[in-house]
């Protein structure tokens, strides 16, 4: 029997807790690492990988046995895991409990990439994509849906 064959593309956002600052860059490259770990534990290939002190994207190829909560839920644990039990053992840090994914048309993922590379000089400039710079609900919706 052959494998299956797919090209599941995610864009995933997600911010620190209360959206503080707490990705300095002495955390960067140990959370970014942490999470290209779990993307290749979990059989998902790492695009791009960006951020800002208080939130981060990535864009994966996602592998068709993995779903997306299982990949952020992976994703938030071990990097936040790594920091807290290894990095700042005795300082706060904890990611927000939600997050954005977005599907990413296969043609879309070079430029979803140089946005994710690119997180400094979009919010420096203000030429944010608002729907991808989204990791909660409007709060209208929280109260419909829950």
């Amino acid at each position: 029997m052959r494998a299956p064959f797919t090209q599941l593309y995610l864009h995933c956002v997600w911010s620190t807790w209360d959206r503080i600052h707490l990705i300095t860059p002495q955390l960067e490259r140990p959370v970014y690492s942490a999470i290209k770990a779990k993307c290749q534990e979990l059989k998902c290939e790492v695009i791009a990988i960006g951020g800002m002190p208080d939130h981060i994207h990535l864009l994966v190829r996602l592998h068709p046995t993995v779903s997306v909560s299982d990949l952020l839920k992976g994703v938030k644990g071990s990097s936040s895991h790594l920091v807290t039990h290894e990095v700042l053992k005795d300082e706060f840090f904890k990611w927000q409990g939600s997050y954005g994914a977005f599907t990413v048309a296969k043609k879309d993922v070079p430029r979803v990439k140089v946005y994710i590379e690119r997180q400094i000089e979009h919010h420096t400039r203000g030429s944010l994509y608002d729907e991808w710079e989204k990791v909660e609900l409007p709060e209208d919706d929280e109260v419909e849906n829950g």
